[in-house]
């Protein structure tokens, strides 16, 4: 069985005239928000073997905001790929996981969660930002994941 979590990062702050994309931080209230889900996140005792985030400022802070809450011990691994990219990327960062981590935290942005939520559990919904998703895999390896052996296990996100 493979766990998959994925976590859009929380409120950002507005955008700033000469300020790229890529750069914009969480707002005070994402970081209120990142802060209260990881707490609820973490009060659930799972397991977490990787987090992966894309390397944006806000998501790199929702990805710091976890792994403190979690007690997650390890680096947390950032990829270029996950800023901007399209559901094929993203399912490819998945499947290219070693095999010996059985969970995973992913931290990344809209449109592409949506499209990956949509694509693996044909969710019906927009990702809200600082939501969280829970996806059980009934397969042993990440390459062998799909929407035929993916089931949705919750969703969760922050009331604004």
């Amino acid at each position: 069985m493979k766990k998959l979590y994925i976590v859009r990062h929380a409120q950002k702050e507005d955008e700033q005239l000469q300020q790229d994309d890529y750069d914009r931080e969480l707002s005070p209230e994402g970081i209120k928000n990142a802060e209260g889900m990881s707490k609820i996140f973490a009060s659930k005792n799972l397991p977490i073997d990787l987090i992966v985030a894309s390397p944006a400022a806000r998501t790199k802070k929702t990805a710091e905001i976890f792994a403190e809450a979690l007690k997650y011990n390890k680096t947390v691994m950032l990829n270029e790929v996950l800023y901007m990219a399209f559901v094929n990327e993203l399912l490819e960062t998945i499947t290219y996981t070693f095999d010996t981590v059985d969970s995973m935290l992913l931290v990344g942005h809209n449109p592409s969660l949506t499209a990956l939520a949509i694509t693996l559990v044909g969710f019906k919904e927009k990702f809200q930002m600082g939501a969280i998703m829970e996806i059980d895999f009934d397969c042993d390896s990440w390459i062998d994941i799909c929407k035929e052996n993916a089931k949705l296990i919750s969703y969760e996100f922050p009331n604004m």
